[in-house]
């Protein structure tokens, strides 16, 4: 029987299984879905909760599951349109990448077993999330009971919302037909210990307002990653756990060395700040420096193909495509969406997908494709005030590059001069075992010229 192609756009981050097509009837097609790759380097992931039951109808691209990593939660949409037939994990179950989590009979399949008949996640039936109805119009909707609130809430955002000391019954979701996100547990948390109990988050555009029953005060000596407590052992959740993992086996595995030169952004900072009133207003994102430094590595990364490659037993690959990730720091969590094939895009067009970017991630609703296929990453770690800096690289890539804080300070200028100029550094960190120090100060002064020569009168 041939086989046809159901894969979701974007990368594949599902495996067709029809070995057992042959013992179904004529028109029986199973598919099998597998743990998604949420990123680059993530090798398991978590079913933080099953958004239908067995014997649910499902569309294709329709969100089924919600699986989280280190890296993001996401909620993963079907291949096909059918029949969800069978759960293979249990709720909060952690599973490699590529292990079968479930299976879909596609529309015209004819099951052999009844859907109360299959296997079922083994979570106590007073904790597992009751399927929500589809949410009526256009928009979802949005949970305005307690009960509905904890019911549609993954048990990942239950412990946050444990963490954070913040009662979900007060809170309303912003998620896929009404459920509690992480993003809305850490809107309220972000209110204060106090202020954020008894409120109701309505969305990112909406003020968030009080509910007429507080929760009682958070506990005394309580701490957590976004809000710690002098004296007292924060527990690792699952996410910090990870990244702890992932950042030691980079330092172990990728010899790190270390680069850095002072750029004058004197014009294109003057560019930048001409620009940036009418772009707002036209595209609704702040123009930072962020998409002229990217449109900079991108050329300077053509200069330098060396630092867009990985290192592998077999030798050094060359990626074909030219993919930035930009590293975007969470209350509790560090980040690392995709801008594909940057090399392609204006400084225009690399703002407004930055921006894009950059409002998913604080919204908790970047996808598995929004973080896979990073070949080089961008840090700006200068939003902090940061001078230098020192990044551990993203495992997978020759190294990373970081905007430090742009200062205004005297200079001597090449006629001898002394000015005033807005300067900044740029720090790299690179894995010797692909590149030397030879391509890497090539590639960083490179990078300088190219920064210098931009501005202050340009086209975005």
């Amino acid at each position: 029987m041939a086989e046809k192609d159901c894969s979701p756009p974007g990368r594949g981050a599902f495996i067709r299984d029809n070995a057992d097509i042959s013992q179904e009837a004529e028109h029986s097609m199973p598919t099998t879905i597998t743990m998604p790759q949420l990123g680059e380097t993530v090798t398991e992931g978590t079913v933080a909760q099953w958004l239908k039951k067995p014997g649910d109808n499902v569309e294709k691209y329709e969100a089924f599951v919600e699986v989280s990593t280190d890296k993001v939660n996401a909620e993963v949409p079907s291949p096909v349109t059918g029949t969800l037939s069978r759960l293979l994990v249990n709720e909060g179950e952690t599973v490699a990448t590529g292990t079968p989590i479930a299976v879909i009979d596609e529309v015209g399949a004819q099951t052999g077993t009844p859907p109360e008949q299959e296997t079922k996640p083994a979570e106590p039936a007073g904790d597992r999330p009751a399927a929500q109805p589809a949410a009526a119009g256009n928009g979802a909707a949005t949970v305005h009971d307690g009960s509905a609130a904890l019911r549609g809430a993954s048990p990942a955002v239950r412990r946050l919302a444990r963490e954070h000391h913040i009662d979900i019954a007060t809170l309303s979701g912003t998620g896929q037909n009404g459920r509690v996100t992480v993003a809305d547990v850490l809107a309220a948390a972000r209110m204060g210990p106090a202020a954020a109990v008894g409120q109701a988050v309505a969305s990112a555009a909406t003020p968030i307002q009080a509910r007429p029953h507080a929760a009682p005060a958070p506990a005394s000596g309580t701490s957590t990653y976004h809000a710690p407590v002098p004296g007292t052992t924060i527990p690792l959740t699952q996410a910090r756990r990870i990244i702890a993992e992932r950042m030691v086996e980079s330092k172990q595995t990728a010899p790190h060395a270390w680069s850095m030169v002072e750029v004058d952004v004197t014009n294109v900072w003057k560019w930048r700040a001409r620009e940036k009133d009418a772009f707002a207003r036209d595209h609704g994102y702040s123009l930072t420096l962020l998409p002229f430094f990217i449109r900079a590595v991108v050329e300077s990364l053509a200069v330098f193909p060396l630092m867009n490659a990985r290192f592998t037993d077999e030798g050094i690959y060359v990626h074909p495509d030219v993919n930035i990730g930009i590293a975007i720091g969470l209350p509790t969590n560090l980040i690392v969406p995709v801008i594909k094939h940057a090399d392609k895009l204006s400084i225009r067009g690399l703002a407004i997908v930055a921006g894009q970017l950059i409002d998913k991630a604080r919204r908790n609703k970047l996808g598995v494709d929004d973080l896979a296929g990073g070949t080089f990453t961008v840090n700006n770690n200068g939003a902090n005030g940061s001078y230098a800096s020192a990044p551990i690289i993203n495992a997978g890539q020759a190294g990373i590059v970081t905007m430090e804080a742009v200062v205004r300070k005297p200079v001597v200028t090449k006629d001898d001069a002394i000015a005033i100029r807005s300067m900044m550094n740029c720090c790299l960190s690179l894995d010797h075992r692909v590149v030397d120090g030879y391509v890497a100060s090539g590639f960083l002064a490179d990078l300088k010229k190219r920064l210098e020569a931009m501005g202050p009168d340009g086209s975005l």
